[in-house]
């Protein structure tokens, strides 16, 4: 599995940020014993500009994917941190360039000089990197190392992550067509419906109307039969 480019750069920077804190330090052996740093002073002066420009954009890529939803967020907190100790780092490199701070104390030279140092001489790299505990004691490609596992975890989490969604984007479709289908279901059922309820009016009305002529006949029937008795009284012999 390849890096991913964003810790690529961020490795180039931290190696960038302590090559500079190798040259701060051999400017000021140079000084100290008299030499002419006049050459690494220029060399200086570039690396720091470089390392700027690299941060910003670290800091522009890192925007990028988070508002993209390229990388988790406890993955953007955790590299906006390690942006964060590079903007640090880079304060703390160009006041000692300037000569505002001193060098601190010697600390893990071998991780800033990787064993003998830009300086040439037994003399260690003092620069101090502020660290977790988490990679004390450990070399700069031990500590590549333990990102990569943990870029391939969060891969593993991503990818089971992503098939969750997978799963979940095929249930929503099958919903969605089983409701389609009950939609239609419903539609015919209220045609039927509607369909039925006209037959019913009509059957009703058809109902009246018979109920109606049965009751005028009925009238007819009585009223001839009254003139018939009427008739029959009237030419009746007394």
């Amino acid at each position: 599995m390849s890096q991913d480019p964003w810790l690529q750069n961020y490795d180039a920077t931290c190696r960038l940020a302590q090559e500079i804190a190798e040259n701060i330090h051999e400017r000021n052996r140079q000084q100290r014993t008299g030499g002419n740093p006049a050459k690494i002073n220029m060399t200086l002066r570039a690396s720091l500009q470089k390392l700027k420009q690299n941060i910003a954009q670290l800091r522009e890529s890192l925007l990028r994917s988070s508002s993209s939803r390229r990388i988790m967020q406890s993955e953007a907190d955790r590299r906006q941190n390690l942006v964060d100790d590079l903007v640090t780092r880079d304060r703390q490199l160009n006041a000692t360039f300037r000569g505002d701070i001193t060098e601190p104390e010697p600390s893990r030279s071998t991780l800033m000089s990787g064993g003998g140092g830009a300086s040439g001489g037994g003399a260690a790299n003092p620069w101090l990197i502020n660290e977790s505990e988490e990679t004390k004691g450990l070399s700069f490609g031990e500590i590549k190392q333990q990102q990569q596992r943990i870029i391939e975890v969060q891969d593993a989490g991503l990818d089971a992550l992503a098939a969750v969604i997978s799963r979940q984007k095929t249930m929503g479709q099958e919903i969605g067509n089983e409701l389609d289908e009950q939609n239609e279901i419903i539609d015919d059922l209220a045609h039927l419906v509607d369909k039925t309820d006209d037959r019913i009016r009509n059957e009703t009305r058809r109902v009246k109307l018979v109920e109606t002529k049965s009751a005028s006949c009925g009238m007819l029937v009585v009223i001839v039969l009254l003139l018939i008795a009427i008739v029959v009284i009237a030419v009746w012999p007394v």
